[in-house]
């Protein structure tokens, strides 16, 4: 079965012109060639996932192949900002790359943090290519439940 596409046709120029300044770039030397322009504009900024619950807030960045030795994480100002340098395998030389996906060189996340954090009990794990930042939440920042009491009415009799 076949579907319908709807066509839009300056969405084709855009990519016709975009093919066009990649193969002028690729002409003068000016863009390495297997590149995509995707990669070239999207620097070393590893993923983050960041999450919260009752206690804790949680951040895991994934950047494998590193070493702890590499990697930085700061607390300022009630930002926490992670640093670190992947370095380039020594072994491979840059002319022997025929596509290179992985990206090497300084990173910089920083994330504002809410006041609710303690960021004097901060906790850093870095286990299978994955740093875990842990930030527990004061006491007094905690949820707490309030009971509700239901006045008893009389009724007439």
């Amino acid at each position: 079965m076949e579907s319908l596409i709807r066509w839009q046709p300056f969405r084709e120029l855009t990519s016709m012109q975009d093919r066009m300044n990649r193969l002028v770039d690729e002409f003068f030397g000016r863009r390495a060639p297997f590149t995509t322009e995707a990669e070239e504009s999207w620097g070393f900024a590893p993923p983050v996932d960041i999450y919260e619950d009752d206690h804790k807030l949680t951040f895991k960045v994934e950047i494998p192949g590193m070493e702890e030795k590499d990697l930085k994480v700061e607390i300022e100002d009630h930002t926490l900002t992670v640093r670190g340098e992947r370095k380039v395998e020594k072994e491979i030389k840059e002319e022997h790359f025929r596509r290179k996906e992985r990206h090497y060189g300084a990173f910089s996340r920083s994330f504002t943090l809410p006041a609710s954090v303690d960021t004097e009990k901060i906790e850093a794990n870095y286990v299978n290519g994955v740093l875990a930042i842990e930030l527990p939440k004061r006491a007094e920042a905690k949820p707490k439940q309030v009971r509700v009491n239901v006045a008893k009415t009389l009724k007439a009799a």
